[in-house]
């Protein structure tokens, strides 16, 4: 159970990513360019970038090819992209 906002989680890692957004933690960092991370499977997507096949292809992330430029969180549609990227700017295009 977060101890900020009361949410519950069934798995720990779920807890643990929660918190990770909640305070900002990036431990995973690139040793390439310093950019750093809340999940590992972000740095490693990220990573990709920095290689020949990510310089020539743009980065791949598995069946997710469109990574966020900002935590390197990938998807498999850009549409999905897009909104997610809401989160970083702050935007709320939606409306209740």
């Amino acid at each position: 159970k977060c101890l900020e906002c009361g949410k519950s989680f069934s798995i720990s890692f779920n807890l643990l990513k929660h918190q990770r957004i909640r305070t900002g933690e990036r431990p995973c960092t690139c040793g390439e360019c310093g950019k750093s991370f809340s999940r590992s499977s972000h740095l490693i997507c990220h990573q990709k970038i920095h290689t020949e096949e990510g310089l020539s292809k743009g980065p791949k992330c598995g069946k997710r090819p469109f990574c966020c430029t900002n935590c390197g969180k990938s998807f498999n549609q850009n549409s999905n992209l897009i909104r997610h990227q809401c989160i970083h700017t702050g935007k709320r295009p939606y409306k209740c």
